[in-house]
């Protein structure tokens, strides 16, 4: 229970100085978009903290591990991609006019309480690197919704990106593809991820 409770502690102070070197970066470019980038990547930080601390590397944890890898490294780069070179998002542009001086208190409001945020969420991602039994019926339902939430995460941002670049859509609403039958495909493929992940901890 010791290293557990260490273990989280450390995950909250890497997170913290990470997310204080990118708000660094952002008042330097007046533009806060790379915390989207980030957000993900803190989950990987806390993960890998949670996994070096782990009293054995079995199986079990190496592939979870590995699933939050590929989940967390793809986001970040797909929303780096999309953000690149772009003015800051309206959503921040809306945070930035309402709370002057923004350079200063960006720091708190929209980094600090990310990290805060990525911390607690990543409970699960504790628990479930914790080291266990090999893999069960529960981890094999987990893997599989997990899979689900991926595929429909890459395919739909892939089909919103393609959408985006074409400039006749401007102005238009997404109606094909996996957007047809989801307001939001990618949003549904996050919530399946993140159950698969509550899975492998409850196990």
């Amino acid at each position: 229970m010791m290293v557990i409770s260490q273990s989280y502690l450390t995950a909250l102070v890497l997170i913290l100085i990470v997310a204080l070197i990118a708000w660094v970066y952002s008042v330097s470019r007046k533009n806060v978009n790379v915390v989207d980038s980030l957000w993900s990547m803190m989950f990987l930080i806390a993960a890998t903290v949670y996994i070096s601390d782990s009293e054995a590397i079995t199986t079990r944890n190496l592939l979870i591990f590995l699933l939050i890898f590929l989940w967390s490294t793809r986001l970040s780069l797909h929303l780096l991609y999309r953000n690149w070179g772009q003015p800051e998002d309206r959503r921040y542009q809306a945070i930035r006019r309402n709370n002057e001086p923004f350079a200063r208190k960006s720091l708190y409001i929209v980094f600090g309480l990310q990290a805060v945020l990525a911390w607690i969420i990543s409970v699960p991602l504790l628990v479930a690197l914790y080291p266990s039994a090999g893999l069960n019926w529960l981890d094999a339902i987990a893997i599989a919704l997990w899979c689900v939430g991926f595929g429909f995460e890459v395919v739909a941002d892939w089909q919103l990106l393609q959408f985006q670049r074409d400039p006749a859509n401007k102005g238009q609403t997404l109606d094909t593809g996996l957007w047809r039958y989801s307001r939001h495909p990618n949003y549904f493929g996050e919530f399946c991820i993140w159950w698969g992940f509550y899975l492998f901890a409850l196990t």
